[in-house]
């Protein structure tokens, strides 16, 4: 019986009873009821804390024939009482487990009262902290609500430097009554041994109330019986000549249908043939760091993922495969879960499946802090092996990392600079406890301990040595480096860098009116979490931009220079294959409107550098790289064959002549990355650019770099002219210039996707970019940009 749908909804002050729609969180269903405005917009979400201060109850009654059942439930957030008929079942305190309560002798045939008291987190953190032995900080410039790192729900709940703190409480998962005393799978592994030619797949399960039954295993137009005894059972499927599974950009993503049945119930399981390594080894600069799929090395490009709205009831499997089908758009093969948010839903990981998106998925425990008591080392033991035998078969799943720079956290805070060696044992408790129930779970399964890390068992900094392992490097962000500063690295594998801006002003409008269109109103600031972030954004600009003329600009200036940075870090760490195997910016999304360090905008939206994303992310690419008074193009091709490769580099003029400099053809290997020409800086003088453009049989592209800041080049107007057409549900905009335009971009007045932006346009090379809108219409009205007419033009 599911029990998702209506349920009345109360708080323990009674000044608030309605009805919610389950699954959902207590805030979304104040706003849905009118109880509330919305979170989201202006400052409201000061005046919005006190919901997660409060207990509330949600209640149903249901009708029952046969009493002898189960109540069964996932996803409750967070600390929970939960009765039955006024008698108290089941008690929970883990966002991310599932729970089963026999109601044996407590429900009974015909009416049935469910109540579930979610007790105010902000209460139960603090009662929490207090019982702990010894203090155990969490992130105090992160986290307005105190005393995240106390409970076993999503961390960036309490407030991030992106994110908003309101704490939610509900139910977001599975919520429904089943027969107690039936037969069922309770756990199943999937594992696989490759040979060539030949995959031999183990299903290994534990099933209740089914001793000496047989299960039927289906696979591949095949099908085994394994007898169940002593709770488990196991059965082997061999497949000649496997169709594999592979990353997006690599091959097909091909799968299949896996189920178990025993009795009158059935599990499925959807799997990709497919062998997936983490390739760490110590070398002769320190400890290499990549993935090896189906034999094959394949370097990593992605972003990190958060989740994908700050209140549960807000998020869909639609909005969310929008997101993970954009950045599939922009050429990523991996997105990396990051540990301060949630193990998602089954279906995250079949949507990744599908796409070829390949999952580094941390544990969750983040930039805090955390207990190492008995008691909360059982609760995470049961919360990895809950987690990792739901989600191990995923083709998708490419790591299991412990945690999120819980290393780097012990010097963060005075007790544990103080005292070390306590807080050292206390970390490397929970982090081994976090290892054994992930090794007892799935033994083969690829782990790395931390994020960043040089490696098993080595503590160091792992934010400012690039030879070994995964490094998090935000030097040009958070100490405000040049971009440059980006190239005096060169990291193994950077699993974290970032650069913020705003988002677009179709999402400002949505959160903010006119009158605080400035980056020092109240409202502007309430929607920047990072402390000095808007301040670094506008000291940047002026580094390397003539000042914006007005706010819009600004803002679009803003995700220029955001899409400069990710590309000048990503463009050089991908020329330096092999010593760097994969790049994964942070971050992809947002999980709310606000300035931040994403591409894409809350909502969806394309930011400009989601766009400059898809052109540097490209399997085949030619990146320029400075070498003293010589400028460097290297081809690189993250493909697994060779690539013929032809470029050509131009001198650009202001005016908008282009003067080719030189041309030159060479064939790339497969994973590689090989110089194809030189120019001289002294060819591009003063007031010229540099501009190349390549081909190759799958396809061209073209790129340009300025030698001096751009604000030292005297700009001319570009008279940009432009031509709209429909063609069938979507608008091709063709653009033209009669002098050099540099990051020419379109917005439009509805939702929609635009092909590109952030173009460069010579005159007498006319670009063509095609706007498609959510939905049909009349012609949507376009605002054009470029970077004269933001920060030159009278």
């Amino acid at each position: 019986m599911d029990l998702s749908g209506t349920w009345s909804l109360s708080d323990a002050r009674g000044d608030h009873a309605l009805e919610i729609e389950l699954p959902c969180d207590v805030i979304t269903a104040l706003e849905r009821a009118g109880r509330i405005p919305d979170p989201y917009h202006g400052r409201n979400e000061y005046g919005l804390r006190w919901i997660a201060e409060r207990d509330w109850t949600l209640r149903r009654r249901v009708t029952l024939t046969d009493p002898e059942v189960a109540l069964v439930l996932s996803g409750v957030d967070c600390v929970a009482t939960v009765r039955v008929n006024g008698r108290v079942v089941l008690e929970t305190a883990n966002a991310f487990r599932g729970y089963r309560a026999d109601l044996g002798g407590v429900a009974q045939a015909g009416e049935n009262e469910i109540e579930i008291v979610l007790q105010s987190s902000v209460a139960a953190a603090e009662a929490a902290q207090q019982a702990q032995p010894f203090p155990v900080p969490y992130h105090k410039a992160n986290c307005p609500i105190p005393n995240g790192n106390m409970l076993r729900k999503v961390q960036c709940d309490f407030g991030w430097d992106w994110n908003i703190a309101l704490a939610p409480a509900g139910i977001y998962g599975d919520i429904r009554i089943e027969p107690a005393r039936a037969p069922r799978v309770t756990g199943l592994t999937v594992t696989q041994d490759h040979e060539p030619g030949h995959v031999t797949v183990t299903v290994a399960g534990e099933a209740t109330d089914a001793e000496g039954r047989l299960c039927l295993v289906s696979l591949a137009a095949q099908s085994v019986e394994a007898p169940v005894t002593d709770g488990r059972f196991e059965a082997r499927i061999g497949i000649d000549d496997p169709q594999l599974w592979w990353p997006a950009g690599q091959g097909a993503q091909v799968l299949h249908d896996l189920t178990v049945t025993l009795g009158g119930t059935s599990v499925k399981r959807r799997i990709g043939l497919r062998s997936l390594d983490l390739v760490s080894e110590p070398d002769e600069i320190g400890r290499s760091f990549g993935f090896r799929v189906n034999g094959r090395d394949v370097f990593a490009r992605g972003a990190n993922w958060i989740p994908a709205d700050a209140l549960p009831g807000r998020i869909t499997k639609e909005k969310t495969r929008h997101l993970l089908q954009s950045a599939v758009d922009a050429h990523m093969n991996m997105i990396r879960v990051w540990g301060g948010g949630r193990y998602e839903p089954d279906w995250f990981y079949d949507l990744c499946d599908e796409l070829g998106l390949m999952v580094w998925q941390d544990f969750m425990f983040a930039c805090h802090l955390y207990p190492s008591t008995p008691e909360f080392l059982d609760e995470v033991a049961g919360e990895v092996r809950e987690t990792v035998a739901r989600l191990q078969h995923h083709a998708s799943i490419a790591l299991w990392c412990g945690d999120n720079e819980l290393i780097g956290a012990l010097t963060w805070f005075p007790e544990s600079v103080q005292n070390r060696d306590r807080y050292l044992v206390s970390y490397d408790r929970l982090n081994r406890t976090i290892e054994a129930a992930l090794r007892e779970t799935a033994p083969g399964a690829n782990w790395w301990p931390s994020s960043p890390s040089p490696g098993p068992m080595s503590f160091g900094d792992a934010w400012h040595d690039d030879s070994a392992g995964d490094m998090h490097f935000w030097s040009v962000w958070h100490e405000g480096r040049d971009f440059d500063h980006y190239r005096d690295v060169a990291p193994r594998f950077c699993s974290e860098f970032g650069f913020q801006s705003y988002p677009s002003m179709s999402v400002i409008r949505q959160f903010a009116d006119p009158a605080d269109f400035n980056i020092a109103s109240p409202v502007l600031e309430s929607h920047q979490k990072n402390a000095g972030g808007n301040a670094r954004i506008a000291e940047t600009m002026f580094r390397y931009f003539r000042f914006p003329k007005d706010f819009e600009s600004f803002v679009y200036l803003s995700q220029v220079q955001q899409g400069l940075a990710i590309r000048t870090a990503v463009e050089h760490w991908r020329s330096l294959k092999p010593r760097c195997k994969g790049t994964l910016y942070w971050q992809l999304n947002d999980t709310w409107p606000v300035c931040s360090w994403s591409s894409l905008d809350y909502g969806g939206g394309w930011k400009l550098m989601h766009h400059m994303a898809r052109r540097f992310h490209a399997p085949v690419h030619v990146v320029a790289v400075p070498e003293g008074e010589q400028i460097v193009l290297k081809a690189v091709n993250d493909t697994g064959a060779p690539v013929a490769v032809e470029v050509t580099a131009e001198a650009l003029f202001l005016d908008g002549r282009a003067e080719t400099l030189a041309e030159a053809g060479a064939t790339v290997g497969p994973d590689a990355a090989l110089e194809v020409l030189r120019v001289q800086r002294a060819a591009l003088g003063e007031a010229r650019l540099l501009g190349w453009a390549w081909r190759h049989e799958g396809g061209a592209g073209a790129e340009h770099s300025a030698p001096r800041p751009y604000k030292a080049y005297g700009l001319l107007p570009p008279g940009i002219g432009m031509r709209v057409a429909q063609v069938r549900d979507a608008w091709e905009i063709t653009l033209d210039a009669a002098a050099l335009a540099l990051f020419v971009s379109l917005e439009a007045d509805r939702p929609g996707r635009f092909s590109d932006n952030a173009v460069t346009l010579i005159p007498g090379r006319p670009v063509t970019i095609t706007f498609r809108p959510e939905t049909n219409g009349p012609e949507p009205a376009f605002t054009l940009r470029d970077l004269h007419g933001a920060t030159m033009a009278a």
